[in-house]
């Protein structure tokens, strides 16, 4: 059985629950780090969190939510390892994994519906990497996040 983290803020908790039950109907267990309720909560902490447990390895692969997906986009992708990616069509989604090896998924629940998130969602989780020339450019990333590192 599949693991996947899945978080967001008080304006993705909806969307979370309804991609965190479709999740389950499709056998991955589910660790879910909040929102718990639709109460207002800073994205951040949550995002940041989640791009942790990813960057360690505890988790392949994770997903957040919030309104846009922006600001989970920019938090996640200051851990360092992780490679998150805002999808709002399929396209996008399979494309992030083809080429980019994305390990985060990030949504934003004003622009997708539950149907369209689970799409992605799916597409997302079943596609692979391509290698290739994309995995060139991977290791490019990684000898620049690690430049930074060394600059800090």
């Amino acid at each position: 059985m599949q693991k996947i983290i899945i978080g967001s803020d008080h304006a993705g908790f909806k969307l979370k629950e309804k991609l965190k039950a479709y999740l389950l109907k499709s056998g991955f267990k589910v660790k879910d780090i909040g929102a718990y309720s639709c109460l207002r909560c800073d994205y951040p902490g949550i995002a940041y969190k989640l791009a942790k447990q990813v960057s360690s390895g505890r988790f392949k692969r994770g997903i957040l939510i919030c309104y846009t997906g922006i600001g989970n986009t920019i938090v996640a992708n200051r851990v360092p390892g992780i490679r998150a990616t805002l999808c709002y069509n399929i396209k996008t989604a399979r494309l992030s994994r083809e080429h980019n090896d994305s390990n985060i998924l990030a949504l934003g629940a004003a622009f997708v519906n539950a149907s369209l998130a689970q799409r992605i969602t799916g597409t997302w989780l079943r596609t692979k990497f391509s290698a290739g020339r994309h995995k060139r450019r991977l290791n490019q990333i990684r000898s620049i996040e690690k430049n930074i590192k060394k600059s800090i």
